[in-house]
């Protein structure tokens, strides 16, 4: 074995650590520190572990209160009472600088670490989602990654048996170089099984369970804080390799030792591996722990001490059995094939004290690692970028009103932000396990909770251009664009989780959007009365060409009581009146037509008022209970006109309407703006005049717009389109791109 480099300031900052950095953990110690314990603290300092950079703002969320049962980030994954002992466990997190160098195994794995701090929990996950961002869609080396993560997330899922049920795919420019993978998962757990991060206890046992130890990953969650560029490439080997067959064993296993009350606690062993299991299980019991490295399961010869502390193998987990415990504890994952070894035990000192080939390599006290204990916290410079200056001098009069509407429609609906992603999801399995009700494609998926008479709804969404535009606005948009997602299903927006994408957060204009994007998630969650549960920050989404659009992708999760009030988003009967509930505004803002059409990316983000959503969701929620709902769907990317031609395909049976519309303003911002708080509902026609009452009683605009039927989508004078071109169009548009 090699002999370990010469441990001072030039080898820190190598490991990505600062020259403050390197003080304080000298302070820390009292001493010098060795190879190993350095490699311990780069790590668990990195961006990607202790949020150095976004703690700070993070806390400034709704992180409690409602139906949650823990707060945010106290756990693997947040907790949410439904009701009748049962809980949500759901959390998002990315992978995306992995799935930028190596996108199969990068989603793949991003799919498997998501699962696993769900089940963590004592959780049986039910459902798994997406939120993609991608580059230009001529570009060859995005076309083979988009075809490489979907394959990857598809594969991963499909093979681990929970079915892919929703999620969002958007394509920009701005991410060429820089995808975002952001995987979300959500499972459901009896309030008496439900598992805890934490070590405690003197003399416990602690046991490495699951796949054996190699040198995939090593420095991962370093690579994931720090900018890409060509040197990335040579960092292939901090990429992650898969197993979910092996995964879906460690599930069975983890679960059957929850039930039987075998442990005091368990951590997934995603960033940071060992170390980061270790150090953070001991400072959340405020204990310790004594490992021999000697005893973990390897696959590969040779491995140093900091190789195996910092390997990021996968289907690996930290258990603390009670003592006592141990051997039930290894029968049972020796019955589902997996290796269960006691490699140390709980100490009472604080330290996490690691042992190998005889030797003590590493001593540092637990909470010295990590996020709220001695993690460094930083509160960064902001600046609003020049480029907003810009953007919001622009004047919606300089862009012509185009004659033929339909042509502007086409070339909007074969878009690949607005095509169906029928490519996409048809890759996954959306139906294993059988829970699964309204499927891909729709508002929001929704999936029962069996054993009772509940279900869920979920759905992720941002508009990043919206928070390119406005940092502020553009995030508050996506929490209610989320809500408004599942309530259109029939659910109560309980909470959300986030994953938030941004640039290098050193530099002032993007930690300016973020700060303004936490800014607003804190807004409308306080209005919507969604706590957030935990999540991820994702920095450093740029290369040597720019940052990334600033993307906080919301994951939210409702609660539908009664089954038979869910509502899909298509129309579903003949002769069925239209009902547009909000208000058309003379806005181009932010809109997919201005960026595709015209290849303008500028002005504000579309108007939106909080209190004007608040109570459209309330109003139209409330009708759906009440049974007065055949459709329900929100008017959003695309703007009225693909929304309505949405309602027409999105359903087993595609059928059409004929609608007349017309206010006084421009007709492209009639059809193609993006103004918020607007619903298309489809109700029969003796319940109308109810419907518009509760509306007004609501103080929520309603207007009757058409009527559900034919086969020829009509839409006053400049719309007249077959219901078959339409639907082809629609599947047939982004495989013809990805080709």
């Amino acid at each position: 074995m090699k002999a370990e480099p010469e441990v001072n300031l030039e080898l820190a900052k190598e490991l990505g650590l600062t020259e403050e950095e390197f003080a304080k953990i000298i302070e820390f110690l009292g001493r010098m520190p060795n190879y190993t314990e350095l490699g311990m603290y780069s790590v668990m300092w990195s961006e990607h572990c202790s949020y150095k950079n976004s703690i700070a703002m993070l806390k400034t969320l709704p992180r409690s209160g409602g139906p949650l049962l823990v707060s945010a980030g106290e756990e693997n994954a947040g907790l949410v009472d439904i009701g009748d002992g049962w809980a949500v466990a759901f959390k998002i997190e990315s992978h995306n600088h992995p799935s930028a160098i190596e996108p199969y195994q990068g989603a793949a794995t991003g799919v498997g670490g998501i699962l696993r701090d769900i089940f963590t929990m004592g959780a049986r996950p039910i459902a798994i989602l997406d939120s993609l961002r991608f580059g230009d869609i001529n570009d060859d080396r995005v076309k083979y990654l988009v075809k490489g993560v979907v394959r990857g997330i598809g594969d991963y899922g499909n093979c681990f048996g929970v079915p892919t049920v929703g999620g969002e795919t958007f394509f920009d420019p701005s991410y060429n170089a820089n995808p975002l993978v952001n995987a979300m998962a959500v499972g459901l757990v009896r309030h008496n099984r439900m598992a805890s991060a934490t070590a405690k206890g003197e003399g416990n046992p602690v046991l490495i369970v699951g796949a054996a130890t190699g040198r995939d990953g090593i420095h991962g969650a370093t690579f994931a804080s720090e900018e890409i560029s060509e040197a990335s490439e040579e960092k292939r080997p901090s990429v992650q390799v898969g197993d979910p067959f092996t995964e879906k064993l460690l599930m069975e296993a983890t679960l059957e030792i929850i039930k039987e009350d075998l442990i005091v606690g368990i951590q997934d062993m995603g960033a940071a591996g060992i170390t980061c299991s270790t150090t953070e299980m001991s400072a959340h019991g405020s204990s310790g722990m004594e490992i021999d490295l000697d005893l973990v399961p390897k696959r590969e010869k040779g491995m140093s001490a900091y190789e195996i502390l910092l390997s990021e193998s996968q289907e690996r987990m930290l258990v603390v059995a009670k003592k006592g415990c141990e051997d039930r504890v290894k029968e049972i994952f020796r019955k589902w094939d997996l290796p269960a070894i006691n490699i140390g035990r709980v100490t009472s000192d604080g330290f996490v004290k690691i042992l190998y080939e005889g030797k003590e390599k590493a001593v540092v006290p637990a909470d010295s690692l990590v996020l709220g204990g001695g993690a460094p916290v930083y509160h960064r410079e902001s600046r609003s970028p020049a480029y907003l200056d810009q953007t919001r001098m622009f004047d919606p009069d300089t862009i012509p009103v185009p004659r033929d509407m339909q042509d502007v429609f086409l070339a909007l609906w074969g878009s690949p932000n607005i095509a169906g992603k029928q490519w996409v999801f048809e890759q996954y399995d959306t139906s294993v396990r059988t829970n699964t009700v309204l499927y891909p494609g729709g508002d929001a998926a929704v999936v029962r909770v069996k054993e009772t008479k509940k279900a869920l709804a979920m759905s992720t969404d941002c508009n990043s251009r919206y928070v390119y535009l406005n940092p502020k606005k553009g995030a508050m948009i996506a929490v209610a664009e989320a809500a408004r997602n599942v309530v259109c299903t029939g659910a109560k927006p309980l909470a959300i989780t986030n994953c938030l994408n941004f640039g290098n957060p050193y530099k002032p204009e993007i930690y300016y959007q973020f700060k303004e994007a936490v800014l607003g998630i804190g807004e409308a969650c306080r209005a919507f009365g969604t706590p957030v549960t935990g999540g991820n920050v994702s920095f450093y989404n740029e290369n040597p060409t720019g940052a990334v659009y600033p993307t906080p992708v919301i994951g939210m999760v409702g609660l539908i009581d009664n089954p038979e009030c869910i509502v899909p988003t298509g129309f579903q009967h003949e002769g069925d009146s239209i009902i547009l509930l909000g208000i058309n505004r003379d806005d181009l803002s932010g809109s997919e037509y201005l960026a595709r059409i015209h290849g303008v990316v500028a002005g504000d983000a579309p108007y939106f008022d909080i209190e004007e959503e608040l109570k459209l969701q309330a109003m139209c929620l409330e009708a759906i209970q009440a049974g007065m709902v055949c459709s329900a769907h929100d008017i959003s990317d695309g703007g009225l006109l693909v929304a309505l031609a949405e309602c027409c395909i999105l359903n087993k049976a595609p059928i059409a309407a004929v609608v007349t519309v017309i206010d006084s303003m421009r007709r492209d911002a009639l059809y193609f703006g993006e103004s918020q708080s607007r619903i298309i509902l489809s109700v029969h026609p003796p319940l109308v005049d109810e419907l518009m009452r509760l509306a007004e009683k609501r103080g929520v605009p309603s207007a009757v717009i058409g009527t559900v039927g034919g086969s020829v989508l009509e839409i006053n004078s400049d719309i007249a389109m077959p219901l078959d071109s339409i639907s082809k169009a629609y599947s047939l548009s982004l495989p013809r791109l990805l080709k």
